[in-house]
Order: C-alpha cells, then sequence, then structure tokens
C-alpha cells in the first residue's frame, strides 16, 4: 500500500470497492467494529458465514480477507487483536456491528509518529479544503 494513501492529504476514496468485494466475494456483508468502552468506529470489515463462526467460537474478532480471500483475524500477526464482547445486527439482516476491546493500544496496521498503533480512522475531512487532516500523526 501507499504510504500517500495512508498517510497522505489528498482524498483517494476507493468508490468502486464494493463493486470489487462483490466481484470477488459475493457471500460477505459489511461489519462496523466498535470499541465497546469508547463507543469509537474502530474499522470496517467484511464477514462471511465461516468467519462469523469462528468469530463466536474463538470470541475474537475474525474477517473476510476480501484482498486474500481468506479468514483474517485482525492482528494475529502484529498482535492488535481484540476481544469480540457481542454482535448486533442491522433490520436488513444485511450488515454486523462487532462491539470489541482491543486488547492492547490501538488496531490499525498503521502507526502514528510515535510508533503506537492507532484505530483505522485516524484522518478528518477539511471542508472547506477537501484534504484531510491527521488527528493521531
Amino acid at each position: 500500500m501507499s504510504r500517500e494513501l495512508e498517510e497522505g492529504r489528498i482524498l483517494q476514496l476507493d468508490w468502486a470497492k464494493i463493486a470489487k468485494v462483490a466481484r470477488a466475494a459475493p457471500d460477505v456483508i459489511p461489519v462496523a467494529v466498535q470499541n465497546a468502552d469508547t463507543g469509537e468506529v474502530i474499522l470496517i470489515a467484511y464477514v462471511n458465514e465461516a468467519a462469523l463462526r469462528r468469530s463466536i467460537e474463538t470470541r475474537s474478532a475474525v474477517f473476510w480477507s476480501t484482498s486474500r480471500n481468506e479468514l483474517w483475524e485482525k492482528g494475529k500477526t502484529s498482535g492488535e487483536t481484540f476481544d469480540l464482547l457481542e454482535v448486533y445486527v442491522n433490520c436488513e439482516q444485511n450488515s454486523l456491528v462487532y462491539k470489541v476491546r482491543p486488547r492492547r493500544g490501538g488496531i490499525c496496521h498503521t502507526q502514528n509518529r510515535r510508533g503506537e498503533p492507532r484505530n483505522c480512522y485516524y484522518r478528518r475531512l477539511d471542508f472547506a479544503t477537501m484534504e484531510l487532516e491527521n488527528t493521531n500523526p
């Protein structure tokens, strides 16, 4: 991944993401991952039936990696994993919310200048300039 995409100020939204996911993994739904203690949204991911079942069995958030086409426990290699506390289903049963508690620190694969992991929502859009501001540099 490009550092400019992850750290830059230019808005580069992937408008085709849903179409790509639908072609590559048609049996997935989105899941918003929320910190149960702070209410902060940590990330948006995708799950299939196997990922949901594995999450419930292990009480650890497991997703379907749309880029690698495999089950993926967020942070399994970095150690930035979290406990799954609750799962909520929307009224149309086409998306989920995982309420989680990070086992340590942040959860994103990116880090701030101090080398600390952060959540995946660390940039805010400036309405006047349409540029991104890093809130956790």
